[in-house]
């Protein structure tokens, strides 16, 4: 048994204190914003049309249950693991960090394998509780889900038809809307810019990935987040979708499945990068002339 009496510095650190406390929240973070998020997916592309509570198709009101779905995932995601790991919930956000040396790079893999292990874990749990809505909607269709796209976008992403057999398009339509979310999200964390006062930082991170959702949703997912599409397809693989998963192929693609992991790390460094080479610079240099030029004094640069 521990000596009780020996002062707290002295005493072994628990798993709490260490990177598996970090690793947990991580894990629970994502595991939060993927239930959320392919949920609110589940709940537009079989749910309401199943369940009859939506007369006709998937129309563009779908597409807002989705992007509100996602991006209030994203804020109770952070909510839940912010204070413990900082919340990336994103291997591009941890690589991203990373990169501006705010985060250590020896961390890297065990924050990566607790998001897809998180995000994994989200898509068993949404399949268990729409099993039924997404065999329903596949007897209706008459075909298995190792040709049913829509129930497998449930959970995974997909090109747009009129991509074709592009790897480049939708490979550059993650690389801008991931670096986008990581320029933004420099923007907002950032005390020496106008960062958002008290805790509001996580709602508007959520309404970044809305944004990105209305604005670059339909070319190919915005999976811009490459654990919130592995962890689902690799669910989706076992669970028998098959070649839809991996190597990621149906009609006009064929091994899709990279795509959405190396075009948001990718998007990552392109976002940070913008940000550190234009706006920090020009932040730092306007904090100096006000310290030269004293307290009370405006910068005599030109604004």
């Amino acid at each position: 048994m521990a000596d009780r009496s020996a002062p707290p510095a002295s005493r072994r650190r628990g798993y709490p204190m260490g990177l598996t406390g970090e690793m947990i929240a991580e894990f629970l973070g994502t595991f939060v914003l993927v239930l959320l998020g392919i949920g609110s997916v589940a709940v537009a592309v079989v749910g309401l049309p199943g369940s009859g509570r939506q007369p006709g198709d998937f129309t563009a009101a779908n597409w807002l249950i989705i992007a509100w779905g996602w991006g209030l995932g994203v804020v109770f995601g952070v909510y839940v693991a912010g204070g413990i790991s900082g919340a990336h919930l994103n291997p591009a956000v941890t690589l991203g960090l990373a990169a501006r040396r705010q985060f250590p790079w020896r961390k890297i893999p065990a924050y990566w394998l607790a998001q897809i292990i998180g995000a994994f874990a989200a898509a068993a749990l949404i399949y268990a509780s729409y099993r039924w809505a997404i065999n329903d909607f596949n007897d209706k269709e008459h075909t298995g889900k190792q040709v049913s796209l829509p129930t497998f976008s449930i959970f995974a992403t997909f090109p747009a038809e009129y991509m074709g057999d592009s790897k480049w398009g939708p490979l550059f339509d993650q690389i801008i809307g991931t670096a986008i979310l990581l320029l933004l999200i420099c923007a907002l964390l950032d005390n020496r810019n106008t960062a958002p006062l008290s805790n509001l930082a996580p709602y508007l991170i959520g309404l970044v990935v809305v944004a990105i959702a209305l604005s670059y949703g339909t070319n190919a997912g915005y999976a811009i987040n490459p654990a919130r599409d592995f962890g689902p397809r690799l669910f989706t693989f076992l669970a028998g979708w098959g070649d839809l998963a991996f190597p990621g192929k149906f009609e006009w693609f064929d091994y899709y499945w990279w795509i959405p992991i190396v075009g948001p790390l990718a998007g990552a460094l392109v976002g940070v990068a913008v940000y550190d080479l234009l706006i920090s610079p020009i932040i730092r240099a306007r904090a100096a002339g006000a310290v030269e030029e004293g307290p009370g004094e405006p910068p005599t640069a030109n604004r």
